[in-house]
């Protein structure tokens, strides 16, 4: 089978973690290959994620590598028996670009979700008339029937936290963000009524950092905090000029994790938040 042409950020992420295993093992390619029978070059394509590994594969190289966290094999395990096309998200493959497919994956399988933003609202938590002012201001402007998919799609998304067990979401909004002005007063308002009804799903925590806020929040690539099934595979994703960037280095993900507690420090409590969000709204 030929290697992959566009692995997913998650079979990415698969072969990354091997890798990591095998270099603090202090284990080479070449050894890995001759373990499993193989050659260097396909060791290379499965830490790339660039072709599959099998569960029986992984386990051994764990056994090979003097791994004993077995919730971290088991959790390697899962992501090796998942079949590309069997997400919801599979359906826009060839419409819109893998880094919209893999933000779908990324929120399926988390088991919570944190967030901060400065310039708009959380995408998850956008209503259709909100995302559609938002592609409609790229430039070049975006046809039509891509603007239809995208915005679609960004409904989809939504779907995770209506499941019967959704991840928890903790949602940080900049006041900026909220007085932002994306398709008109109607439309602003419109999303933060329905922001305040989200802020009371039992899953859902929305708490807003108010422009009194005297600490600088540099938050602004959104970063998008992603829970693991263990925590060496929780993964950060930031969004860029060249698209999506996914973060799953220890010292890296440590960094985010104190961005969002010093967001969540220095933001209103929940009451509060609502409560400014009212007042905004009743300002349009």
């Amino acid at each position: 089978m030929p290697p992959r042409e566009n692995p997913t950020a998650r079979q990415v992420r698969l072969g990354a973690e091997l890798r990591k295993l095998r270099e603090a093992a202090g284990k080479t390619a070449r050894e890995a290959a001759g373990l499993i029978s193989s050659d260097q070059a396909k060791i290379s394509h499965m830490e790339a994620g660039r072709i599959g590994i099998s569960e029986e594969r992984i386990r051994r190289l764990a056994v090979f590598y003097s791994c004993d966290d077995m919730a971290l094999v088991e959790a390697l395990c899962a992501i090796a028996r998942e079949h590309r096309g069997k997400g919801w998200w599979d359906e826009y493959r060839g419409l819109l670009t893998p880094g919209f497919l893999d933000m779908a994956e990324l929120e399926h399988h988390a088991t919570y979700l944190r967030c901060v933003n400065v310039i708009n609202v959380p995408g998850i938590l956008q209503t259709e008339e909100y995302i559609r002012a938002i592609h409609r201001s790229y430039r070049p402007a975006l046809p039509a029937e891509v603007v239809d998919t995208r915005v679609e799609f960004r409904l989809r998304r939504r779907g995770v936290l209506e499941r019967d067990a959704p991840p928890p979401l903790q949602a940080i909004v900049h006041e900026a963000a909220l007085r932002m002005r994306f398709g008109g007063s109607k439309v602003t308002k419109g999303q933060l009524e329905y922001l305040l009804q989200a802020s009371e799903w039992p899953s859902v925590t929305v708490r807003v950092l108010p422009f009194t806020c005297e600490e600088f929040i540099e938050a602004t690539d959104a970063p998008i905090y992603a829970g693991g099934v263990v925590p060496q595979l929780d993964t950060v994703q930031l969004d860029s000029p060249m698209g999506s960037v996914y973060v799953g280095a220890e010292g890296q993900l440590n960094r985010y994790r104190m961005l969002l507690d010093f967001a969540e420090h220095s933001s209103l409590n929940e009451a509060e938040s609502r409560q400014l969000i009212r007042h905004i709204a009743r300002e349009l």
